[in-house]
């Protein structure tokens, strides 16, 4: 976002879009700091000075680099720092013309700090900036041209040394002699390969390791390297491509790999900054359907009551004798344990656990695969019975082995959706279902991506109400004995090689995975695919006596994730149903750029069949907690929540659709105009769980009388230049088009997925991306109903019941620096009255 208003603020939460939630008032912008004035002459000759001082480290530095046999590409990288509290106008230090580069720039309240790339015998351009100063130098209208910005804001300049590189937030390395693994940046200059092979070429010689793999950004290239403090202070002429270097972070397998009083030793330290919830009675609870969880592990037994550990067979011990669940455990309730355990922060955990025994253990073949769907409404059934008031979410990481329903609604499915719609309750208490996608199978990792287009969502992640997880990476870094040839098989924020997707499922059915999360990656050598600890998350081991870490990857462990992010939402907003945090979760996330340069066209634009087959892969792609959360100034999010009666019948007559709800919102119209032709983004994500009624009937077609869903909804968006009455009545239109299967009017063309396709399955996502003027008049939001069992078969007298919806919408202006935010909150004070 631009480098305006950063400072955080609560979702608008609307109420019939005339009451909202406190707000709170942005913070006033930073103003551009005042340069003092110098001493011209003074100021000017220490400077230059300085420049004579690095001359002679540059002539050091050309002979070694010449003696190391480097022919081209020398130079050095110089540092300069500002005055304390003093702006430095870094971006002025490069000339790309002269192959002068900018490498990095650290600031803190001391000043900035820039390291800048200068080849050899391109010290005198800033040579010429210092006399140009000197000399008050004008051009030939008398407009000045010294550079007096710039050089008044310098203290000094100096050939960069190892710490000039370092970016991270971590501490410096300071054991001088042992081996360290360093993230190593570097630029791409005008040939990347070229750049990178030099840099790899050079550090062996030097007998430094390096890591396999890299992974490519636009500007830089990644690589890890193994090498001391002193190693890397005497080669950092020789390696003088390194735009930054930064702490690798320490993969799973190093945890895993330690003995158990080792692992010991680092659990203590994790726990003594930990917090946990100590009122068990408003917080939200993680609900694990799974295969029972060890409360004796030193991390859960806080988070998990004894009386809150359930089975759905008296027989079994509701502890866990597999691993899986307990696995889970730690996930849901902290996340990732391998930057925790290798950082110092504190970690805040404000919700709690529950667990219900579903299986004796994954593989064991102690349940009829038939009764799952059983097994799981009496797997619910425990802790509501037990605490009926408790908000949790419910997680359920255990899927069919095969993927043979293609979407179709199954027993077990049917049942999630169900349990989510609380249809044996009338819908009174919904529930939120997190569910993993499945897995590939292993036989297929080698064959990525191919293998995940091809292997389905598995059995019962097609549910509808459900949030179903697939799994993403970032996990590209192997360490480990007998690693050696083996290379990662996804990208850097890449689809993971475990993700099931819902590519070849008919296109009417819902699109899955919902979003994705880390759930590690997989490696491969010439012969084989394998997976590896140090490409996977930490968490719990279920015998904690044995050593208290383990490893878990693959949909599960995003699923955990997803699990334990939707309890954070609810820890923030405790009033939000269910259908609006998952409708939250799906809003915050993005595609990376490795998932679009994978699955979405490169030479020319992406039409919205790219980005629905991208959604069928990727989901709406990787949650943010911090976009769930917060809104900013440039980027806001409004919350509806509300209930409509699609259908109603008089006696004697058929029933027919009923209420369409018109949602004036509270929209910063000025501003959008002020902003004129500005590129912004509308994004809308409707959630509403529907009643299902499942059976094989529905095979005569997506419009039958037997459809799957108790009732649809749909939104749409006022157009520009569209009266109220005039919206109003396309809308209605519309709900008769989806009764007849019709279609009339003119398309609105700036949406990523398109209403044909949008609004399958019940969570609907899109994005308009459009100019700020045309997006001005936009902000009445319709949300109307569609066909649905509840209107077809009167018979089950469904027809008058209320339907429960989350509507969200949020604008984002991510060029310019706007306030947004504060205009609609202005706008909130008052009434707002749909205008004709």
């Amino acid at each position: 976002m631009a480098n305006g208003d950063t400072e955080r603020h609560r979702h608008f939460i609307l109420d019939g879009v005339t009451e909202v939630e406190t707000y709170r008032s942005p913070s006033l912008p930073v103003s551009r700091s005042v340069i003092p004035e110098r001493d011209r002459q003074r100021h000017g000759a220490a400077l230059q000075r300085q420049l004579r001082e690095v001359h002679q480290h540059a002539d050091v530095a050309r002979d070694a680099q010449q003696s190391a046999g480097l022919d081209e590409g020398l130079g050095i990288p110089i540092e300069f720092e500002s005055f304390p509290g003093i702006e430095l106008a870094f971006e002025s230090l490069a000339r790309d013309r002269s192959g002068i580069e900018l490498l990095n720039v650290r600031s803190n309240a001391d000043g900035t700090r820039a390291t800048v790339f200068v080849p050899d015998g391109k010290l005198v351009h800033f040579e010429k900036l210092i006399e140009d100063y000197l000399a008050e130098r004008r051009d030939s209208i008398g407009r000045a041209r010294d550079h007096k910005r710039l050089i008044n804001a310098i203290s000094e300049i100096r050939a960069a040394s190892l710490r000039a590189l370092w970016t991270d937030e971590a501490a410096f390395p300071t054991d001088r002699d042992g081996s360290v693994w360093w993230e190593v940046w570097l630029p791409v200059r005008k040939d990347r390969t070229a750049t990178v092979d030099a840099f790899r070429s050079r550090a062996t010689a030097q007998e430094m390791r390096i890591a396999p793999g890299f992974v490519d950004f636009p500007e830089r290239t990644v690589l890890l390297v193994s090498a001391s403090v002193e190693q890397m202070q005497r080669s950092m002429l020789t390696l003088n491509s390194i735009a930054e270097l930064r702490l690798a972070k320490e993969t799973a397998e190093f945890f895993d790999s330690l003995e158990p009083p080792e692992q010991r030793e680092w659990l203590d330290d994790l726990l003594g900054r930990t917090s946990l919830a100590e009122d068990a009675r408003d917080v939200p609870y993680v609900c694990l359907l799974d295969t029972g969880v060890t409360r004796g592990h030193p991390l859960l037994t806080g988070a998990l009551a004894e009386g809150d550990l359930h089975t759905v067979e008296p027989a079994w011990l509701v502890g866990d004798d597999d691993s899986h669940g307990t696995a889970m455990a730690g996930l849901a309730l902290a996340g990732d344990l391998t930057d925790l355990l290798a950082g110092t922060a504190r970690l805040d955990i404000a919700h709690r656990l529950e667990s219900v025994k579903l299986l004796p253990g994954i593989g064991s073949g102690g349940n009829d695969p038939h009764h799952h769907g059983y097994l799981t409404t009496q797997a619910v059934e425990r802790p509501v019975v037990t605490s009926p008031l408790r908000h949790r979410a419910f997680m359920m990481a255990i899927t069919a082995r095969d993927n043979r329903d293609r979407g179709r609604p199954s027993a077990w499915s049917a049942a999630l959706d169900s349990l989510a719609a609380d249809s044996d309750g009338y819908g009174a208490r919904p529930r939120l279902f997190v569910v993993a996608a499945g897995n590939v199978d292993p036989d297929g990792w080698s064959k990525y991506p191919d293998s995940n287009e091809t292997d389905g969502v598995h059995d019962p992640a097609q549910a509808w109400n459900a949030l179903t997880v697939g799994a993403y990476t970032e996990h590209v870094r192997i360490t480990g004995k007998d690693t050696h040839g083996y290379k990662p098989i996804a990208p850097h924020g890449g689809l993971s090689p475990f993700s099931t997707t819902s590519l070849t499922w008919e296109r009417h059915w819902p699109m899955k995975p919902d979003v994705v999360l880390e759930g590690g990656n997989a490696a491969q050598d010439r012969w084989s695919a394998a997976w590896m600890s140090s490409l996977s998350l930490l968490t719990t081991n279920y015998r904690p006596v044995e050593g208290p870490f383990r490893t878990a990857n693959a949909t599960s462990a995003a699923t955990a994730l997803a699990a334990r992010m939707s309890a954070q939402i609810m820890t923030a907003y405790p009033d939000l149903w269910p259908e609006t945090i998952r409708a939250l979760i799906v809003q915050s996330a993005e595609w990376t750029d490795a998932m679009k340069l994978s699955f979405l066209p490169t030479m020319r634009e992406p039409s919205k069949p790219d980005y629905r087959r991208l959604v069928r892969l990727c989901g709406f792609g990787v949650p943010s907690l911090e976009r769930a959360l917060w809104s900013v100034a440039n980027s806001l999010t409004m919350v509806v929540q509300e209930s409509l009666h699609p259908f109603k019948r008089e006696p004697g007559k058929q029933a027919t659709l009923r209420d369409m709800h018109l949602h004036n919102l509270p929209w910063p119209r000025d501003v959008l105009e002020e902003l004129g032709e500005t590129p912004v983004e509308m994004r809308v994500t409707l959630s509403y769980f529907i009643e299902p009624s499942p059976s094989r009937r529905e095979v005569r077609g997506v419009r039958s009388r037997y459809r799957y869903e108790s009732h649809c909804l749909r939104f749409d968006v006022r157009r520009p230049a569209e009266s109220t009455e005039e919206f109003r009545a396309r809308i209605n239109a519309a709900a008769r088009d989806e009764e007849t299967g019709s279609r009339s009017g003119a398309s609105d063309p700036d949406w990523r997925i398109g209403v044909q396709a949008r609004h399958r399955g019940s969570l609907h996502s899109d994005t308009w991306e459009g100019t700020a003027a045309d997006l001005a008049s936009r902000g009445i939001i319709a949300v109307y109903p569609a066909m649905g069992w509840w209107k077809s078969r009167p018979a089950l007298e469904r027809y008058n019941r209320a339907a429960r919806y989350a509507l969200v919408v949020s604008i984002k202006a991510p060029e310019v620096d706007v306030d947004l935010y504060t205009e609609v909150a202005n706008r909130i004070r008052t009434t707002v009255a749909v205008e004709p």
